[in-house]
């Protein structure tokens, strides 16, 4: 791919069963707010005053996506943060880099499936 693909949230939710790894990069507030996607990975980048820790970040995401040939779906709220670090990991020389097109907020707006979000599943960050 070598460029950041658009997902709408239809073909997301067709992955959702497909071992595709889908990381939710939101807050927990974020994530109480408005439920996850199903077999998402919650693993926040931006705190609430928009700071991060990349190293850190990045240790938690390896865990994740093993390959720089892997694909993998990343999740916001409104595709804004995914977008930059779907364009920060394509400098990384991650391949197969995806976003879901609107985040949450076009996910919902579609009445889209979402389960509650669970403290216990926090992984990272």
């Amino acid at each position: 791919m070598n460029n950041l693909v658009d997902l709408q949230p239809k073909i997301v939710e067709k992955m959702i069963n497909d071992n595709i790894v889908m990381i939710d990069v939101r807050r927990p507030d974020e994530w109480a707010r408005t439920g996850v996607i199903k077999n998402a990975h919650l693993l926040t980048f931006f705190d609430e005053f928009g700071d991060y820790n990349i190293e850190k970040w990045m240790e938690e995401f390896e865990k994740l996506v093993t390959s720089k040939d892997q694909t993998f779906v990343l999740i916001c709220a409104h595709a804004n943060r995914t977008r930059n670090i779907g364009n920060f990991l394509i400098e990384q020389g991650y391949k197969n880099c995806a976003h879901l097109f609107g985040g949450m907020a076009l996910w919902e707006q579609e009445q889209r499936e979402t389960v509650p979000y669970k403290l216990f599943s926090k992984l990272g960050v």
